[in-house]
């Protein structure tokens, strides 16, 4: 007896095209930086990538047809050129390699938990052993090259303790308590992950060919480089180290190895994930001051995400995701 297969739901269906979608854009990015990397290492790191990467937009392909679903547009060779001269140091490129492990391990998970039928389920099982190899394989190589900035070491407690003092709370009045683990680490990474944005968003700003495009990428910069300075500033006040600035393994060259499209689109999915790590960060992050930093912070990039989808849309860049039918519309026909 054959067994029954349902359709894909609305989660599955959304989170496939949207891993297509950044599957074919890291495809194009992973291509040029072969091109342009010296270190052999890296490289393999590269070659892995381009590898699972090519393979999860031929599983999604299949995925689709089956189900007679539309197969997105994406990112193609149009939308990179791989003769462009080195962009970003081969640091650079590691660091952007593991920090892209990291994301995807988070985003991956969740598909993988809203994935009922069990062939996409496979496939999201099979994506996030594939981004803890990739995260793996960054880690143990950045900690060889000595790049791997560790977050600060914590003192060992005599004994455990419980909090007694409301000023456990106090941020921004009255005497504050010392940073927890936790707070420290969100704003290590947060800072690590600006620094990164700040260096990649440099790049892009030279290399972009429309005006507009090039004024938003530089608003941008100056946007990561006030986040990175926010965050590593509490950490200073604390004695506590911060991440490293990565602008200077940005070359100056100003020849586009990608398109404008594709480099809105990166930022974009950049900024989606930051509002989301930001609120994982309030939500941990109990001293006042920090949660109502990480607030105004979201609502600054938040806005720049509505002004970027704007650019998008009126230059014909923004593909259309899965959504629900238009009752009201339909009943009009």
């Amino acid at each position: 007896m054959a067994e029954h297969q349902p359709k894909l739901t609305s989660s599955e269906i959304s989170n496939l095209w949207t891993t297509y979608q950044s599957s074919t854009m890291i495809i194009c990015g992973v291509k040029y930086f072969l091109a342009t990397v010296e270190d052999d290492s890296i490289r393999g790191i590269l070659q892995y990538t381009l590898d699972f990467s090519q393979q999860r937009v031929q599983a999604i392909t299949q995925l689709f047809q089956m189900e007679n679903y539309p197969i997105p547009v994406g990112f193609t060779d149009h939308d990179v050129n791989t003769d462009s001269p080195p962009l970003f140091s081969d640091t650079m490129i590691l660091m952007y390699l593991l920090n892209m492990g990291r994301l995807s391990l988070v985003g991956e998970s969740l598909m993988f938990s809203l994935s009922p039928r069990a062939d996409v389920a496979v496939f999201y099982s099979d994506c996030i052993v594939q981004s803890k190899e990739l995260t793996d394989r960054g880690t143990k190589l950045a900690l060889q090259k000595g790049i791997y900035v560790r977050s600060p070491y914590l003192p060992t407690p005599e004994h455990g303790d419980f909090v007694n003092k409301q000023s456990f709370l106090t941020g921004w009045f009255g005497q504050r308590r010392p940073l927890l683990g936790i707070e420290i680490s969100n704003l290590v990474y947060n800072a690590e992950r600006n620094a990164l944005g700040e260096a990649l968003i440099t790049g892009f700003s030279q290399v972009s060919k429309s005006k507009e495009v090039r004024e938003y990428m530089h608003r941008g910069k100056e946007i990561s480089s006030k986040h990175f300075e926010v965050f590593s500033s509490i950490l200073h006040e604390e004695q506590l180290s911060s991440a490293k600035n990565l602008t200077s393994e940005v070359s100056s060259s100003m020849v586009a190895p990608f398109s404008d499209k594709l480099m809105m689109f990166h930022i974009a999915g950049l900024v989606a994930s930051a509002i989301g790590q930001y609120g994982i960060s309030v939500s941990t992050s109990v001293r006042r001051d920090l949660s109502t930093h990480y607030a105004r912070l979201a609502g600054e990039i938040a806005k720049y995400a509505e002004d970027g989808a704007n650019i998008m849309i009126n230059n014909g860049w923004m593909e259309e995701p899965p959504k629900a039918a238009d009752r009201d519309e339909l009943a009009k026909k």
